[in-house]
């Protein structure tokens, strides 16, 4: 049920805009190419301003075939929406990616990119400031720019607003009409319109007004208009005084989730926010939501969730700071905090068990992974979603409010036990369900947020852990000048915390980005600092594993000798861990160092040994990237028939493996 009715006027005053000729840029000048047309429409939350430009846009949709894009710039606690969330938003509407830690102007680039040859609405709704817009605007004229504000946005120019006020009597009438049906209408009219006067034709009032009357199937008209009008002063205007009679008919337990809702983080509650904040059954807080989204006190949204309507929320604030103890509060919060992280890992869970798998191998803490019933075990059976797919869906409809949970959490604890389990549970739930690539711009908002935090209170374990993190997403994304002064930055953190984990990983971490750069030389000291700690303390995977990476580095600067032996260093000590395949490997690179030192009898020799442990290894893959470096070492030493019998075995451990081609391509 849509609550638009009327403004024709203003209908028609928006249409005629688009076709009006005027200025293209902030500095008022003609451009040469000129940007998108922009319309405002302004009006005080509650006047119906995005409803009216909801209606504008589905009016005028068929013009512009490329669809419509929305974005809302301010949260319903009055909260501004940062820009660089915004055009992500906006870029992942149109399916393009959007890099982890791209600055504000690539974004907003990108963004203009990527509209260029479109015909698409942006629908940008309850806008702050002209600077929070500007960086959206497209500079394409097929575009058009529907914006809602409390007011004109001075600094866009050639942007007349079409200023909303109350909605006309017959329009407030025919409002109320849909809400309680037309026989208490038709029976007194006048008391209809004297609803509609008291109400000031405000469409949230009259919203309010009418689901009370829903609600109150025998309750005339004309008593809730003389209620209304009854009210003193100092109650407010006329949504104060529309959201009073509603509030003051709830009984006690729904006044009091009521006034817990502000809590739900970015304005998004469902079932399980509202019943952590209440401290009530899941049933019962649904059946709560679903009155109040009769009464108008919430919005209806897709899969469950419901809205809380930024004109409403300063009222219900009032309420909340009023009504409810400061501890009373935190207890709330806590609850649904710790609602949140249980559905994560009740989400996460079904990311790695799949849709009736189960898991296996080793678990993350290096024991043994449990089945997808024994991890959930102790969670209550409402906390459990029926398979992979609900569990994602859940996931992305729920992110703004699970990043927005995030930050309330660190904004009040810092980074206490339930703030760290918060932010661990929904990047590991992120990583299950999209990947680490897939999940990047999310993750990196998180821990830049751990990062923040971990800086003002002086922790100095968990900035070395954030930069890391940060670091890896850097390089992941090419960005490796910046990945290299993160993990810069994590090693002085690390040893401000004694930590040699964060240390041994930086200074490696470090030789990889110098390693990247083609910097042989800064890469192989560094890899060399890490393994010197390896050494000190013993660590003997890590020893085998820098041993390698120092072996890669002497290769790629051609200095083979130094390269032979790093790797077989390597080799020797994944024997001792009696790691097979660690093994293989490092006689499959030691190989391959032969090869290009001109030295092929030796080459094959130990390429004949790596296939051997491949082979007991059991790693298809490995044996078949094997095959094919024989086979070209033998038809470098003049051997063409027993090269095709290695290349005819690699074909036949690969198959029809699609990821087979890299391999068949031949030795490197």
């Amino acid at each position: 049920m849509t609550d638009f009715v009327g403004r024709r006027r203003e209908l028609k005053e928006l249409r005629e805009d688009i076709a009006r000729t005027g200025l293209d840029t902030l500095s008022g000048r003609k451009a040469k190419s000129p940007r998108a047309r922009v319309l405002l429409v302004a009006g005080r939350p509650g006047s119906g301003r995005t409803a009216l430009a909801e209606a504008f846009v589905r009016e005028v949709g068929d013009d512009y075939p490329d669809g419509v894009l929305r974005v809302r710039l301010t949260t319903p606690g009055g909260e501004t929406v940062a820009t660089e969330r915004a055009i992500r938003t906006l870029l992942e509407g149109l399916g393009e990616a959007t890099p982890p830690g791209a600055a504000e102007d690539e974004l907003s680039s990108a963004l203009r990119a990527a509209l260029t040859g479109r015909r698409t609405i942006l629908l940008v709704d309850d806008a702050a400031d002209p600077y929070q817009v500007d960086a959206l605007l497209p500079d394409t004229p097929e575009c058009l720019v529907v914006i809602t504000a409390e007011g004109p946005l001075t600094g866009i120019p050639d942007v007349r607003p079409c200023t909303l006020g109350g909605l006309d009597t017959p329009s407030g009438v025919q409002m109320l009409g849909r809400r309680i049906g037309d026989t208490r209408i038709t029976v007194d009219p006048r008391a209809a319109e004297a609803l509609v006067e008291e109400c000031g034709g405000q469409p949230a009032a009259l919203a309010l007004a009418g689901g009370w009357l829903a609600a109150h199937p025998k309750a005339a008209v004309a008593d809730v208009a003389k209620q209304l009008h009854e009210m003193p002063p100092a109650t407010g205007g006329p949504l104060a005084r529309a959201f009073r009679l509603v509030y003051e008919s709830l009984p006690q337990p729904a006044q009091r989730t009521l006034r817990l809702l502000p809590l739900a983080p970015a304005g998004i509650v469902d079932s399980h926010t509202a019943s952590a904040l209440a401290g009530c059954s899941v049933a019962a807080a649904q059946s709560t939501l679903e009155d109040f989204a009769g009464l108008g006190l919430v919005r209806h949204a897709s899969d469950g969730l419901f809205l809380l309507p930024g004109c409403l929320a300063p009222l219900i604030q009032a309420l909340l700071e009023a009504k409810e103890r400061t501890a009373e509060v935190q207890l709330a919060r806590a609850r649904m905090l710790e609602r949140t992280v249980r559905l994560l890992h009740s989400c996460r869970v079904m990311a790695e068990t799949g849709e009736g798998e189960e898991g296996d191998g080793d678990g993350a803490d290096g024991g043994p992974r449990l089945h997808g019933p024994e991890k959930l075990e102790g969670l209550p059976r409402a906390l459990r979603f029926p398979d992979r797919r609900a569990a994602a869906t859940w996931l992305d409809t729920r992110l703004p409010a699970l990043s927005a949970a995030a930050s309330l959490a660190v904004a009040d604890g810092g980074l206490d036990t339930l703030a760290r389990r918060l932010v661990a549970a929904l990047v590991r739930a992120l990583a299950e369900h999209r990947g680490t690539a897939g999940a990047a711009p999310e993750l990196y908002g998180l821990h830049r947020l751990v990062l923040d935090v971990a800086e003002r209170r002086g922790l100095h374990r968990e900035q070395a852990a954030a930069l890391l993190n940060l670091a890896d997403l850097d390089a992941e994304t090419g960005r490796t000048q910046e990945a290299l002064e993160r993990y810069r930055a994590a090693l002085d953190a690390g040893r401000a915390a004694n930590d040699p984990y964060a240390t041994g990983r930086a200074m490696e971490s470090v030789g990889g980005a110098y390693q990247e750069l083609a910097d042989w030389h800064r890469a192989a000291d560094w890899f060399g600092r890490a393994l010197a700690q390896a050494l000190a303390r013993g660590e003997r995977a890590d020893e085998a594993r820098l041993y390698g990476r120092l072996g890669n580095v002497h290769m790629y600067a051609g200095r083979y000798g130094d390269a032979l032996r790093s790797w077989r260093t390597a080799a020797a000590g994944y024997r001792k861990l009696a790691d097979v395949p660690g093994q293989a490997k490092a006689l499959s690179e030691m190989a391959r160092i032969q090869e290009y030192a001109g030295r092929p009898e030796e080459s094959l020799h130990t390429c004949r040994e790596a296939v051997e442990l491949a082979r007991r290894a059991a790693d298809l893959r490995l044996q078949a990237a094997l095959q094919v470096r024989l086979a070209d070492t033998l038809d470098r030493l003049g051997d063409p028939a027993a090269a095709r019998l290695h290349r005819s075995a690699a074909d036949r451990l690969l198959g029809d493996d699609p990821a087979a081609c890299e391999i068949r391509s031949g030795s490197d």
